[in-house]
């Protein structure tokens, strides 16, 4: 039986639908039924049944007796026997019989009646095959498990993209896709977590509401707690807290966490959204590049079953193998054609953004110009994976500076399908210098930079106790969604931050 041939009303109905639908809730109560039991006696999962029947012979009766739940998606009334097609919240569908022989006359008039599109049906009865060969319950009773007062949309008229985020409930009940989409992330951050806890990885919590914002250069949402008269920020980054918590001896530790920037909202940015930290003593930005590549190929291969992985659109992205490494500024050199270094000055950075059409904020640092340059000029021509390397000091405040090239940090970006999805750091461990760079943030807070970091005296004080080498990455959960499935951030997450709705 076809899910398509759904026959629900148009949006211009919806009120009357409702109403009728209303009606229905209270002449079943009325007639002493229960339009919202507590529970329905299920005994079987329609999957269950699908995967201990495969191949049943048409007119086949097993002798099976089960008691099945799941939403109508298909319902047909042809006199005395009535069909109606039962789906499972994992996608799992089967056929439901009811015969007026079999159910009585009163059960099967109660059918047609109160049952529609979109309710929740319990059925008991004997699995069986129909004439046409179709897996099936012929029901001997039947309750109603929760009666659906709003129509499912038409199957010709599919949500558009708003409607499928905004109401995703929707979106799941009618689109394989969005199910298939909401199980990759579970199975891609599952197989995170048990990849770092593999290599050893303690997985910790930290504060989301903190009394000063640090970790990124990101604007905040700021809150407030009655109970402390105080003003709080929510989390940007982990960072300043796992580092704490590398201090006092978790030499490699994780998080899995919720983080809140108050920017912007595209296709690959959300105001909420996931991030793994993880940080690894006595290592380096090399190690976290090769940690990196490994996770992503490790969930790949858990998602896909291979490093090689399908797209929405069919299009197919080799994720195995080596990565190549690009260093900044030579690479913005070879772009611009003249020499870009971490000693040219501001001046000579704006004159080569105004030159490529890139707006520059007056506030913004030489480093911030020289990633603008390299995000026009470089990063859209990247084929497959890319580490980039090297970093601006002015604008990598938790990072050390690199070993052997004077002006830069041991910092790198990872470009995958055009888009930064994780970074990694060799991170800053000598408090004279990290306060020293904090306290430059803080100069460029009071001139008016809401991104910059705040001096926080409780990290410094956490270092000055000794933090040993780390190495350190932050990766975009959702934006591993987006590498592995191609689709944009607000269909990886499952319910991504929307207006409200004007009425």
């Amino acid at each position: 039986m076809s899910t398509d041939e759904t026959i629900e009303p148009l949006e211009d109905d919806l009120p009357e639908q409702m109403r009728i639908r209303q009606d229905k809730r209270a002449r079943l109560i009325e007639s002493g039924k229960a339009a919202y039991p507590v529970t329905v006696p299920v005994t079987h999962t329609i999957g269950d049944i699908r995967a201990s029947h495969p191949d049943l012979v048409a007119g086949t009766e097993t002798g099976e007796i089960v008691g099945i739940a799941g939403r109508v998606m298909f319902v047909r009334n042809t006199g005395r026997l009535a069909f109606v097609l039962l789906r499972a919240g994992d996608g799992a569908e089967i056929q439901g019989m009811l015969s007026e022989a079999v159910v009585g006359s009163e059960a099967l008039e109660d059918f047609k009646h109160f049952v529609d599109i979109g309710d929740h049906l319990y059925l008991h009865g004997e699995v069986i095959s129909s004439k046409r060969g179709e897996l099936s319950v012929m029901a001997d009773e039947w309750q109603m498990a929760a009666k659906a007062l709003r129509p499912l949309p038409v199957a010709h008229k599919p949500l558009s993209e708003e409607s499928r985020v905004r109401q995703r409930y929707v979106d799941l009940i009618m689109r394989p896709e969005a199910r298939a989409n909401a199980r990759t992330r579970v199975w891609a951050v599952a197989s995170l977590r048990s990849s770092l806890m593999d290599r050893g990885f303690l997985e910790v919590e930290t504060p989301m509401l903190q009394t000063m914002h640090g970790g990124a250069s990101a604007r905040p949402f700021v809150t407030r707690s009655n109970a402390f008269d105080l003003e709080l920020f929510m989390r940007i980054a982990p960072e300043l807290f796992l580092k704490r918590a590398v201090v006092g001896g978790l030499d490699s530790v994780f998080e899995i966490n919720r983080n809140f920037r108050n920017e912007g909202s595209d296709s690959s940015h959300s105001p909420e959204f996931a991030m793994l930290e993880a940080y690894l003593a006595y290592a380096d930005y090399h190690d976290m590049a090769r940690l990196t590549r490994e996770l992503i190929q490790e969930s790949a291969i858990a998602v896909c079953g291979s490093t090689k992985v399908t797209h929405f659109d069919g299009s197919e992205h080799e994720l195995g193998g080596e990565w190549p490494m690009v260093s900044m500024y030579p690479a913005i050199s070879a772009a611009v054609g003249s020499e870009v270094s971490p000693a040219t000055s501001r001046a000579e950075l704006v004159t080569l953004c105004k030159a490529a059409g890139i707006s520059v904020d007056p506030l913004a640092v030489a480093g911030k110009l020289t990633e603008e340059l390299f995000e026009h000029h470089v990063a859209p021509n990247f084929e497959g994976p890319t580490f980039v390397m090297d970093f601006p000091v002015d604008t990598s405040p938790l990072v050390k500076n690199h070993r052997s090239i004077p002006g830069v940090v041991e910092k790198w970006d990872l470009y995958i399908d055009g888009f930064e999805l994780a970074t990694g750091y060799s991170e800053l461990n000598d408090p004279v210098i990290q306060r020293e760079r904090l306290i430059e943030q803080s100069r460029l807070g009071e001139r008016g930079d809401v991104e910059a970091m705040r001096l926080d005296e409780d990290f410094l004080r956490a270092l000055e106790h000794g933090m040993p080498p780390l190495g350190g990455i932050g990766m975009g959960v959702d934006r591993l969604l987006m590498a592995l499935t191609g689709l944009g951030i607000r269909e990886t997450i499952l319910f991504p931050l929307v207006k409200p709705e004007q009425r």
